[in-house]
């Protein structure tokens, strides 16, 4: 692997996982101490990423990421559609509500947040990325994809982030399955071990899945009546966004 292309997969790592460690990347990658340091240091030189603030140990993405932001992050009329009902779905469960769009069929990308007014709440970044095998927003997406592009998500070799994240194909296959049927995907501690979100597709004006939304909240307000409440009315949002879009 050439050195920039492990400078590029060191830095995805770092947004992937922020606050992470030195310690913990090379536990990720099959690449020495040495080196990791070594590319750890020319990213922060460049500005990319910054030690993470009360833990000079972890590191994190800086804001000069920004200044790479695709188009895809600023919603255009996409974002400018599902303000409405993502605003009425939180006033409906007093939770967070995410906006996130597809990355490349590996990832998921939060491109807009609607906080509630809970003391204890879930929290991500705008920008945030994580697993689209492992998040109710990713699970949402793929259970509509053409057939094609499932297999391709389905054939790699899945992270397990908590203990109770799915990994093998057929029990994905079966989690996909019951999204079709519900119409809403449930993540119940596969991502974090501390939150559950519940997940609905988006799609465009000729079917295709476009985007998802999801009800964000600590994993001690979550029981499965929650999730079948929830579940009807984020699915109601997200219809309202896909037929405005």
């Amino acid at each position: 692997m050439s050195s920039a292309l492990r400078t590029f997969t060191i830095l995805e790592e770092v947004a992937r996982q922020q606050p992470v460690s030195l310690s913990e990347l090379v536990q990720i990658f099959s690449y020495s101490k040495s080196t990791v340091q070594r590319t750890l240091t020319t990213l922060e030189a460049a500005g990319w990423i910054m030690r993470s603030n009360g833990d000079s140990t972890r590191w994190e993405i800086s804001p000069r990421s920004l200044i790479v932001r695709p188009r895809s992050l600023d919603g255009g009329e996409l974002l400018a559609r599902a303000q409405e009902p993502m605003t009425w779905l939180r006033d409906q469960v007093n939770e967070t509500i995410h906006l996130s769009v597809v990355d490349t069929l590996e990832s998921m990308v939060l491109i807009f947040r609607v906080d509630c007014d809970q003391v204890v709440r879930t929290f991500s970044p705008i920008g945030d990325i994580s697993p689209i095998h492992a998040t109710s927003t990713g699970k949402a997406l793929l259970a509509y994809l053409p057939q094609e592009q499932l297999e391709t998500v389905l054939a790699r070799q899945h992270e397990q982030y908590t203990n109770f994240t799915v990994t093998e194909r057929d029990q994905l296959l079966q989690q996909l399955t019951e999204v079709r049927r519900l119409g809403y995907a449930i993540n119940d501690r596969e991502y974090r071990s501390a939150v559950s979100a519940i997940g609905a597709p988006i799609f465009d004006a000729q079917g295709t899945p476009i985007a998802s939304i999801c009800i964000s909240m600590p994993s001690s307000r979550f029981t499965r009546d929650i999730g079948r409440e929830f579940g009807k009315l984020v699915r109601e949002a997200a219809d309202r966004i896909s037929v405005s879009v």
